[in-house]
């Protein structure tokens, strides 16, 4: 097994060695002072990678931009509910034309589209209303 961190498997290396030589009676303390090395690291990594994205979106904002979206990274929040419609467009439209005819197909269709107009219109004045508040700041950024 590769570590992923060599300083960090030196550091657990040690930590064992310390508890063979020192017996159980140390080994809460030698756990806990390897577990806040841990959680040092892991704050630092995840520092890195907020500042990271904080810089990445500064300079997609000050080139006049917006955010760069990755493929697939609101795919389900897009796209959930017009899949969970049309699957459900199959059985209700069925009932549709069983109970009231041609007539209750089309409101039945109406009403699918009507409710995926209305979610894909909510989130394009969602966007607009992100880009124009922007540039207010906020209180998590450094």
């Amino acid at each position: 097994m590769e570590a992923r961190d060599p300083e960090l498997a030196k550091e657990l290396d040690a930590t064992l060695r310390a508890r063979h030589e020192l017996g159980t009676e140390y080994e809460p303390a030698l756990i806990e002072s390897f577990l806040e090395k841990v959680e040092q690291r892991l704050d630092a990594t995840v520092d890195r990678r907020v500042r990271r994205r904080l810089a990445e979106r500064r300079l997609s904002e000050a080139r006049g931009g917006a955010r760069p979206e990755r493929f697939g990274e609101n795919f389900g929040e897009r796209y959930g509910l017009a899949i969970i419609t049309l699957l459900l467009a199959v059985p209700l439209s069925a009932i549709s034309v069983v109970h009231a005819g041609i007539e209750g197909l089309f409101v039945t269709w109406g009403g699918i589209v009507g409710v995926n107009a209305v979610h894909a219109f909510r989130g394009r004045s969602l966007g607009r209303r992100e880009k124009a508040t922007a540039g207010a700041g906020s209180d998590w950024e450094e």
